[in-house]
C-alpha cells in the first residue's frame, strides 16, 4: 500500500508501507517519465542497498528514502549531490536531536557520523538520457543498527534521542530545499565545500583509503574544488575520487 501527498517542503511524497528498495522505485518512475522532484518513502525495504551493491539492513523504525530530481545539474557534477545530502543529514539530525548536534560529522564520501559511529549513509544513482535523472537514496538508523558493519553503526535510540522517522523526514526535506538552492546546480560547490569540511570526520588525521587496486595511508588534507579527497603522503599529495575511507585509529 502507498500514500501520495504534497507535505515535505511542498514536495510530492509517495510513502510505502513496504518496498524492495526507494532507490529502485525512484529509478523505475523515472525511466516511465516521472520528472519529479518527488520524494519515496518505505517503513520496511525488502532489498535496501548501500554503494558497491551493499546490502543496507532495513527493519522497521529507521528512516528509509529517496529524492528524485530532474536535471539537478550537468551530469558530470552529480556526485557533488553526495556532498548536499550530508550537509542535509547533518542538519536535520542536529534539528531533531539537538543536544546530540556536537557529536555529529561527515565522512568521505558519503556518510554522517555520530560519536564515530555510522548514523546514516547517502547513495547516488542516476538514470541517463534526455532529461537526466539523479535519485538521492538516505539512509538514518531511528530505533536500530546493524551490528556487523566494516565501520562501527549506531542509532538515534541508543544514543538517547527519539525520533520518530516521520519527525526526521521533514526535517530532512527542508533542509534539502536550503542546501540544494545553496549548490545552485553546482554554481554554489564552494560554500558547500566549505560547510562540508567545518564537519568533517578526521580532517588532519591519519587515514586509510582502500581503492580496487591498492590500499594507502594519509593524512586528510581536505577536497579540491571538485570534492575529491586529498590525502598527503611522503610522496606528495594523491587526489582520489572514489574508494572507501578508514583510519582514524581504524585496522
Amino acid at each position: 500500500m502507498n500514500r501520495e501527498a504534497t507535505d515535505l517542503a511542498g514536495v510530492r511524497h509517495i510513502a510505502f508501507d513496504s518496498l524492495g528498495s526507494t532507490n529502485a522505485e525512484a529509478l523505475a518512475r523515472a525511466r516511465a517519465g516521472e520528472r519529479g522532484p518527488l520524494w519515496i518513502t518505505a517503513a520496511v525495504q525488502e532489498t535496501g542497498r548501500g554503494r558497491r551493491g551493499r546490502e543496507w539492513a532495513s527493519p522497521a523504525g529507521n528512516l528509509y528514502s529517496s529524492l528524485l530530481l530532474t536535471d539537478p545539474a550537468p551530469q558530470a557534477i552529480a556526485a557533488q549531490l553526495s556532498f548536499v545530502a550530508a550537509l542535509a543529514l547533518h542538519d536535520a539530525v542536529a534539528d531533531c536531536a539537538p543536544q546530540l548536534g556536537p557529536l555529529l560529522a561527515v565522512k568521505w564520501p558519503n556518510d554522517v557520523l555520530l560519536g564515530g559511529a555510522k548514523i546514516a549513509g547517502i547513495l547516488i544513482e542516476a538514470e541517463s538520457g534526455r532529461p537526466f535523472a539523479a535519485v538521492i537514496g538516505m539512509g538514518v538508523n531511528c530505533a536500530s543498527h546493524p551490528g556487523d558493519t566494516a565501520w562501527p553503526a549506531t542509532d538515534l535510540k541508543t544514543a538517547g534521542a527519539h525520533v520518530t522517522p516521520e519527525a526526521l523526514l521533514q526535517a530532512l526535506a527542508e533542509a534539502m530545499q536550503t542546501r540544494l538552492a545553496q549548490w545552485d546546480r553546482g554554481q554554489g560547490f564552494a560554500a558547500i565545500r566549505g560547510a562540508w569540511l567545518r564537519r568533517a570526520a578526521g580532517l588532519g588525521q591519519d587515514i586509510r583509503v582502500r581503492l580496487p587496486e591498492r590500499e594507502f595511508s594519509g593524512i586528510f588534507d581536505g577536497l579540491d574544488e571538485a570534492g575529491r579527497l586529498l590525502v598527503r603522503g611522503e610522496d606528495g599529495t594523491t587526489a582520489v575520487t572514489a574508494g572507501e575511507v578508514f583510519g582514524f585509529g581504524q585496522t
